[in-house]
């Protein structure tokens, strides 16, 4: 078997090579992108944090009855902050709700609209699938590599990752959505004399809004996943005391922050749960 290991296929080195071009070609776009996600971060967790806790959490409290019209619902939301703030997780929270609310950000402005040109255009979402496949596939660690090299260590990097792991989900559930709005509806609405821009805004999207809401519901969740993971590169919130217990071997640290982050996230799940109602 040497002579099959003797010619290896240099992917390692390519993508090293690459690495190096981008850093040493690209470093005007990177710094740009790494400001302008750094402002929005920066935004976000200012909005989140400088409130009183109170403040904030009867925001989410009326944004959730909003979207869902359920008191009990808006209790369980009022419930699961009131029990972050005795846990004493607000400042991790807030932290982890700046990245995922960033990540939701840059996902679902680029994911959409993707979805939706691979909806009218089947070969383009042919070409798209594989890399889509790679991204969801690809050990999120090996992600981590060049964010660092190209945006250092912080909130960016932890970001970038989260959004190259996420972003294939509203893609492939916009174009879901809007590939399978029934052919009678369309038609109907081109009878009427619809140009497509119509049909996209009136019957596309609307019949697509509840896989779009699956989307970013997704979004959401995957995002929450990501959180150990960007603790590992500087990204402040709930990995943090997950990473520290780890380390420490701390049950106790380990269980009270998992614990907040399933909080967190069953709270975000009601709160964005859209049903189809047929």
């Amino acid at each position: 078997m040497e002579w099959l290991t003797e010619r290896k296929i240099p992917i390692g080195a390519v993508a090293r090579d690459a690495f190096d071009w981008l850093q040493g070609h690209g470093a005007w776009f990177f710094d740009g992108l790494s400001d302008g996600l750094d402002a929005m971060i920066a935004a976000i967790l200012w909005l989140l944090q400088t409130p009183h806790p109170l403040i904030v959490v009867a925001a989410f409290v009326a944004l959730t009855w909003v979207l869902q019209r359920s008191w009990k619902t808006a209790l369980f939301v009022a419930a699961g902050f009131l029990f972050i703030l005795n846990q004493g997780y607000w400042e991790e929270t807030t932290e982890s709700l700046t990245l995922v609310l960033s990540a939701c950000v840059v996902c679902m402005a680029a994911g959409v609209p993707l979805g939706i040109a691979a909806a009218h255009r089947p070969r383009l979402y042919a070409a798209m699938r594989p890399v889509l496949d790679l991204m969801q596939t690809l050990p999120t660690f090996v992600y981590l590599i060049p964010a660092i090299v190209f945006f250092g260590i912080g909130m960016v990097p932890g970001l970038i990752a989260t959004v190259i792991f996420v972003l294939p989900a509203p893609i492939r559930l916009t174009h879901l959505g809007v590939s399978t709005t029934p052919e009678p509806l369309l038609e109907a609405a081109r009878a009427f004399g619809a140009t497509d821009r119509q049909v996209l805004w009136k019957v596309e999207l609307p019949f697509a809004f509840p896989q779009i809401m699956t989307g970013l519901n997704q979004t959401i969740m995957l995002s929450l996943s990501m959180v150990v993971i960007a603790a590992l590169v500087g990204a402040d919130g709930l990995g943090v005391p997950v990473v520290r217990a780890l380390n420490q071997v701390n049950t106790a640290l380990g269980f009270e922050s998992g614990f907040v982050i399933v909080v967190v996230a069953i709270m975000l799940d009601r709160m964005l749960r859209v049903e189809r109602n047929r």
